[in-house]
């Protein structure tokens, strides 16, 4: 018997959880380590600025540098599982992130720690989607509900826990611990993973948009450089506007090259649809509002207010808690009255957490805290998944299976904008701030009133999105975009990150 005949595949014998418990294991250790990731490093960040002695504007690139890695190589997960397998694949992927996980423990500057969370970016993007085309593969469809149901407590629990855990790390032994931890569950999902996951055929390869994939990691990451040094040290400055230009031209470039391509890296094609269009851009403005509170509110706690690591992963904790409340009853919603009602509440409960935030102070009691970033996870529960739901069926469905990679891809690159932005404009408003005091002011009431303004920033792009929210429909659908033989079908390779 040879390797690929034997696991049979969920349609060839009878189903049991049994069966599949060890592969879905494997898979979990892979994906939670990566969620993980991505929310214990948010409270650490001030721990950076004091280890390295770095600006808040060069530490951001520890989180810009991963996303816009995440972004690179999220499209060519479908394609690597296509040429190589998606056992192997994902191993590698694994093996890859560890190994990144372990240099930005050893990491002695902040440059260094930047290029290895790059590398960490480039093996954890695809281990999510690959990871769930996988469990859609070794699953029958009448028993994927109950499956992904038991990776989704997972999945919910691993930004709750995130803070607290870096926190937690942290203080009791060091920051290089955040990174560290990754390396026994690594570990012990390449063993699993090697043993239990099911060996897939390969299929044939798509052509690979090689242009495409040249020219959208040298497009995102000159923008976010860009963005960074204009709100750093002004919109003329010559690195700014270099940086800009060849962003601007290497991104118009690559609009031009998958426009053209049969196969695109990116289906940007489906911008046609204006359902899609506006629900994709709501997306965008709500999610650039919600990074600024992830990111800079642990540094504000810690830097202006004292807290400890630990303290503030409790602080932060009810943001994720709202999350996972709501996240459930928007989904429901979503069935029963579509998309409009469930974003323009969603985005009026997190306007208004905003809005509060903006008149923090150095003193203001931790309940009016706790209270909007709990409503800030809540409205971001209610409407964020219903509003990625309309996105995909506002889609052709002739590109739905090009979609998700573009979705997830984007909301990662726009995601590495939104915090090089705020955290320039951060530092701008506070060196205006402290020249406004003088010499006799206090440096933190400075600091407070540049926090401020930021998330006054966030407030005016969440009412944004509240407007574009009334234009909101049903989409439509379009009699020439029926079912057929050309149809695309939806990559399960590509359904997460949203």
């Amino acid at each position: 018997m040879t390797a690929r005949a034997n696991i049979k595949t969920a349609s060839e014998q009878p189903f049991s959880m049994k069966t599949i418990l060890a592969p879905l294991l494997a898979i979990i250790f892979g994906m939670i380590m990566v969620i993980l990731d991505s929310t214990v490093v948010n409270v650490a960040l001030a721990g950076f600025k004091k280890e390295f002695g770095s600006s808040l504007n060069t530490i951001q690139w520890t989180f810009t540098g991963y996303t816009l890695a995440l972004a690179a190589v999220i499209p060519l997960a479908g394609w690597m599982t296509d040429k190589f397998g998606a056992k192997r694949v994902f191993i590698v992927t694994i093996v890859l992130f560890t190994i990144g996980s372990v240099l930005c423990a050893a990491a002695q500057t902040i440059e260094q720690l930047i290029v290895f969370r790059v590398a960490q970016g480039l093996g954890g993007g695809m281990v999510a989607p690959i990871g769930m085309a996988m469990i859609f593969r070794i699953a029958p469809p009448e028993r994927r509900g109950s499956v992904m149901g038991m990776l989704g407590i997972p999945m919910l629990m691993a930004p709750a826990l995130g803070p607290i855990l870096s926190g937690w790390l942290i203080e009791s032994v060091s920051w290089h611990w955040i990174f560290l931890i990754n390396l026994p569950i690594g570990i012990l999902a390449i063993v699993v993973g090697i043993k239990y996951l099911p060996r897939i055929e390969d299929k044939v390869a798509p052509m690979l948009d090689l242009p495409g994939m040249i020219l959208a990691p040298i497009a995102f990451a000159c923008i976010a450089y860009g963005v960074s040094e204009g709100g750093r040290i002004g919109w003329a400055a010559d690195r700014t506007l270099i940086a800009l230009i060849v962003g601007g031209v290497a991104m118009l470039l690559l609009i031009v090259v998958e426009l053209r391509h049969k196969q695109p890296l990116l289906e940007l094609r489906v911008f046609r649809s204006s359902d899609f269009t506006r629900g994709v851009l709501l997306t965008w403005i709500v999610q650039i509002a919600l990074i600024g509170v992830m990111i800079l509110m642990p540094v504000f706690l810690q830097l202006n207010r004292g807290y400890t690591a630990l303290e503030t992963g409790l602080v932060m904790l009810p943001q994720a808690l709202g999350s996972m409340l709501f996240m459930p009853i928007g989904g429901r919603l979503y069935d029963r009255i579509g998309v409009k009602l469930i974003a323009i509440v969603g985005l009026t409960i997190i306007a208004g957490a905003m809005f509060i935030l903006t008149g923090i102070r150095l003193d203001t009691p931790k309940l009016w805290i706790l209270v909007p970033l709990f409503m800030i996870g809540s409205g971001s529960g209610l409407c964020m998944m219903s509003l990625n739901t309309h996105v995909m069926s506002a889609a052709p469905r002739r590109l739905v299976s090009r979609v998700t990679p573009l979705t997830t891809a984007s909301q990662q690159v726009v995601a590495s904008f939104a915090i090089a932005g705020l955290t320039g404009f951060l530092t701008t408003r506070t060196k205006e701030h402290l020249a406004d005091i003088g010499q006799s002011g206090n440096p933190l009431d400075a600091s407070v009133s540049a926090y401020n303004d930021t998330f006054l920033i966030s407030v005016g792009l969440t009412l944004v999105g509240l407007a574009l929210s009334f234009l909101l429909r049903k989409p439509r659908v379009d009699p020439s975009d029926q079912p057929g033989t050309d149809v695309d079908q939806p990559d399960p390779a590509m359904m997460t990150g949203h």
